[in-house]
């Protein structure tokens, strides 16, 4: 295992996951902020979002601020930890922490709902895609009017990837956390399949047919016959080798070699070959191979930790977010590189932290965005395997690497090489970043891909069919500078 991430790493990273820019579409909509003096020194109450007042030591003035967001259990106590963090270090200014579900949308609709109503938070977990449109119509706040005048940080302090930006020098906000891909597994099946430890190492990835081979020998019938016997009942299976959550289907679009848009950002491309092979290979998992539970099957396994834990699920192909539930399960872990199909790739993603242009407290609210990018403040939302960090230093530097990446129950062997490593050198970021319009776009996508995982179409056909309704809904990419 690597015991520090190169510099070197981090440039790869760097121009693997450039920032997005493009034209606002209401730039009136926004006045910059003007005359910010950003620094952990007290607030007054700004008349406006956006007219943020200078801090001054001289005025104390209780502020309350709304926060929402979503999470785990888990996530939800490490979340307020912080919070309450916050509070002790700005005791004038107070938090109401308001966790919303984020089911089927629930989130975005309660957030439109709130915002229709006058009733916005100050500042937000918000969903990149979304907040993008919205950040253009000027409901939230360019951070970069914040950052740019801060005096202990700045842009170059934060990996570029975390930037969620309409126009440049114009940026909603930056994620709390960078996220990845990788393979998680329950140990104790392997050994009891007989199957080695998975890879860790980019140049050791699997190939498509090693794993899928793998995962046919984790997978049994209610006979105890895996997926290679010729008896094998694929009606009645009680383990399955691996399972994926579809809703992130360009992960496999990515390994493969293809892209949601052109690289001009001009034309659909999920219907090119690259593209339609990846999606078809994650069908092939449920409706070829029987390796992977179907959707009607997927109902009825829980989330990754569980699954891992009762042994009805042997690899969790998941984001590594997956690892603060998967700790505290105390699943017997493995972590693993992702396979390699036409090469090795790991989306990047991760949600931005916002300030809604609606606010009373602008300053107020960018102080908490800051505390929460901080590692030093939420550092049991890092170790606990919940959120990689934005800030660069804590990659390069070995001893804060170590406060958080090694040594915990929560970051097993293999972690950096398999997860963080992979996410410098190959990284790809998720369209969320990039693609105008994806909301729009990814409402025609995600019925026809239905039918695919249903095995009632192939990749080929209903992405065909879908072209000539996506393309209109092409809007362009935002700017990379």
């Amino acid at each position: 295992m690597k015991r520090t991430i190169s510099l070197v790493m981090v440039v790869l990273f760097t121009f693997s996951i450039l920032l997005a820019g493009c034209a606002s579409k209401d730039e009136s909509t926004q006045t910059p902020v003007s005359s910010v003096s950003v620094s952990d020194s007290p607030a007054t109450t700004a008349p406006i979002a956006t007219t943020a007042p200078t801090v001054t030591e001289e005025k104390k003035e209780p502020v309350t601020l709304t926060y929402s967001g979503w999470g785990s259990p888990g996530e939800r106590k490490a979340t307020q930890d912080a919070i309450n963090g916050f509070m002790k270090k700005y005791p004038w200014i107070t938090v109401k922490y308001m966790n919303i579900p984020d089911e089927n949308g629930s989130y975005d609709t309660k957030m439109t709902t709130m915002l229709a109503a006058n009733q916005a938070p100050d500042a937000a977990l918000f969903h990149g895609s979304l907040g993008l449109v919205w950040a253009e119509q000027g409901k939230l706040l360019n951070i970069m009017d914040f950052l740019n005048k801060d005096s202990e940080i700045t842009p170059a302090d934060i990996l570029p990837q975390a930037f969620y930006c309409w126009e440049k020098e114009k940026c909603m906000g930056m994620n709390g956390a960078i996220e990845a891909f990788g393979l998680f597994y329950n140990k104790d099946m392997f050994k009891d399949a007989g199957v080695a430890d998975l890879p860790t190492s980019a140049d050791k990835a699997l190939t498509w047919e090693q794993f899928v081979e793998v995962c046919q020998k984790l997978t049994l019938d209610t006979k105890g016959r895996n997926a290679l016997d010729p008896n094998f009942d694929f009606k009645n299976i009680k383990q399955f080798g691996v399972n994926f959550g579809t809703w992130a289907y360009n992960q496999f679009v990515y390994m493969n070699g293809g892209s949601l848009l052109s690289d001009d950002g001009t034309t659909f491309n999920l219907n090119q070959p690259e593209a339609i092979e990846g999606i078809q290979k994650l069908s092939d998992l449920m409706n070829k191979y029987h390796v992977m539970p179907s959707p009607a099957q997927q109902k009825n396994i829980a989330g990754a930790a569980t699954a891992l834990l009762s042994k009805k699920v042997a690899i969790a192909f998941d984001g590594q977010w997956a690892l603060q539930d998967l700790t505290i399960a105390k699943v017997n872990l493995g972590v693993g590189i992702v396979p390699k199909l036409n090469k090795v790739a790991t989306m990047t993603l991760g949600d931005p932290l916002v300030i809604f242009s609606s606010t009373k407290h602008p300053e107020e609210a960018y102080l908490l965005l800051k505390w929460f990018w901080n590692p030093e403040n939420t550092l049991d939302l890092q170790k606990s395997g919940l959120w990689m960090p934005i800030l660069k230093k804590w990659y390069t530097d070995p001893a804060l690497l170590e406060k958080w990446a090694k040594g915990n129950a929560a970051h097993p062997e293999g972690y950096i090489e398999a997860i963080v490593d992979n996410a410098f050198a190959n990284g790809v970021p998720s369209p969320d970043y990039t693609v105008k319009n994806v909301p729009n776009i990814n409402a025609i996508i995600g019925p026809a891909l239905d039918k695919v995982w249903l095995g009632q179409e192939t990749a080929e056909k209903a992405l065909n069919d879908i072209a000539p309704k996506v393309q209109p809904l092409i809007k362009g990419k935002y700017e990379r500078p």
